[in-house]
Parts: C-alpha cells; sequence; structure tokens
C-alpha cells in the first residue's frame, strides 16, 4: 500500500464527489424533509416498546413523534450512506481500470473511496444530529449520533456491495431502496418490532444494531456496547465481501 497514491486517489475521489452538486444539495435537504414531515404527522400520544439489544424485558415508553423522530434519522442517514457509496464505485469504472493499467493498485482506490465516505458519513450524521435537536433533545446526543455513524457505516459497506457486484446503476437503486425501505424504514421500528412475529429475521438484517445503538442511546442509560460490536462486525463482513468482488473485476491480466 503506497501512501501517496492513496493520497492522490483521495483528492480525485473527493473532487469527484464536489462535482456532483445536486447529490450534495439532497444530503442537505432529504433529512430536513423527512424530520419535517415526521413532526408535522405524529403526535405526543406515549408509546411503549421493548429494547431489545438490552433485554426482551426492558420497556420503555416515549412520545411517539420522538420515537419516529429518532428511527427516520437513521433511516435517512442509511439511506444517504448507501447511495452516495454506489455512486461513487459505480461512476467512472473505466477510469479507474485505466488508473490500475497506469500503476495504481485496486487496493488504494477502494482505500481512497471509502476514506472519504467514512468522511462524508461523519458530517452526515452530525449534521442529522443537530436537526434533530431542534425537535427535541435525546439523553445521550453523542451516543445517538455515534449510532448514525454505524447506520452509516454498515449501509456504505453495503453500497460498496451492491456497487461493485451490479454494473447498472438503475439494478443498484432498486437494491439499496428495497433493503432500506423495508429494512430501515420498516422492520427496526421498536414499536413495529415488539409485535413482529419473527424477531429473529429483523435481528440479521443491516440496521438493526446501528437502530438499537441509537434508541437505547436517546432515551435510557443503558450500555450500546453490544450494538457498536455488532455494527462494526456487519459492517466490515460486507466491506471484505465489497473490496473481494472489486478487485476480482479490476483486475489486469497481463499477458506473459
Amino acid at each position: 500500500m503506497r501512501v501517496g497514491y492513496v493520497k492522490t486517489s483521495c483528492v480525485m475521489t473527493a473532487k469527484e464527489l464536489g462535482r456532483n452538486r445536486f447529490a450534495l444539495v439532497l444530503l442537505v435537504v432529504i433529512p430536513m424533509l423527512f424530520f419535517t414531515l415526521v413532526s408535522l404527522t405524529t403526535s405526543e400520544h406515549p408509546v411503549a416498546f421493548r429494547l431489545a439489544s438490552v433485554s426482551e424485558d426492558t420497556i420503555v415508553q416515549v412520545s411517539a413523534r420522538n420515537e419516529s423522530l429518532l428511527f427516520i434519522g437513521v433511516a435517512a442517514v442509511g439511506l444517504l450512506s448507501s447511495f452516495l457509496a454506489l455512486n461513487l464505485i459505480q461512476r467512472n469504472a473505466a477510469v479507474n481500470r485505466r488508473l490500475i493499467l497506469c500503476g495504481f493498485r485496486s487496493s488504494e482506490l477502494i482505500l481512497a473511496k471509502l476514506s472519504v465516505l467514512l468522511l462524508a458519513v461523519l458530517v452526515i450524521s452530525l449534521y442529522v444530529g443537530l436537526l434533530l435537536l431542534v425537535f427535541f433533545r435525546p439523553e445521550h446526543f453523542v451516543n445517538v449520533v455515534l449510532g448514525f455513524v454505524l447506520a452509516g457505516f454498515v449501509h456504505l459497506c453495503y453500497g460498496l456491495l451492491v456497487g461493485t457486484t451490479v454494473k447498472r446503476e438503475l439494478e443498484g437503486i432498486l437494491l439499496i431502496v428495497l433493503l432500506v425501505n423495508i429494512d430501515a424504514g420498516w422492520l427496526q421500528n421498536p414499536v413495529y418490532y415488539a409485535e413482529a412475529q419473527n424477531k429473529l429475521l429483523i435481528r440479521w438484517l443491516p440496521a438493526y444494531f446501528p437502530s438499537q445503538a441509537s434508541i437505547v442511546s436517546a432515551f435510557t442509560d443503558h450500555s450500546i456496547f453490544s450494538s457498536f460490536i455488532g455494527s462494526v462486525a456487519y459492517g466490515a463482513l460486507l466491506l471484505i465481501a465489497a473490496l473481494l468482488i472489486y478487485w476480482w473485476r479490476m483486475r489486469v491480466v497481463r499477458p506473459r
């Protein structure tokens, strides 16, 4: 791994992301729109639900609006992170292959993309967390933002995996929308989870651990260590799969 090549690739990737101004505008507008719609359409009626990552017997009761705001915040970070990763890994694939022919390594290119994406996830998570403060103040704000970061990490790894697996943008978008909408946007809602018949299936989905980290941090004083470890492990598995597929697709077979 050559540091100079990675730095150069990071600069190129950041410039590539910065040129997509419409996407940058959406990063700002979408969380704001999600929070506004939730605030206008939910009530302060109390809802009770179980904290699955703590114990099936641990039940909390909070405002339906606050629970929905936090839940939609995790979904927003996951959706934006997945799309960013998909966009960066699929765009300019031919250019990246030429860079490999010119001396770059596939590991250096993917590491640069991952570094830029992680920085973007940190910014998005902090932005969504600050927006959340406009509507209500969670018990442990820093840990809530950490939960958003974990959601972004897991979903960007999923976005990288999708982007390296499928070649066309339409299929990639459909795969991301399908998973994020069903998982982070529906099944991980703690109110739905409380009455779900197959909780084990929900626990195996990517957004489970990050969602639990944010929910536990927002409304209780319980530890989120297990959710943190679960999120990192899940994201790492997706990332390893994405790296292997990217290396295989970008390899250059040189004639002997």
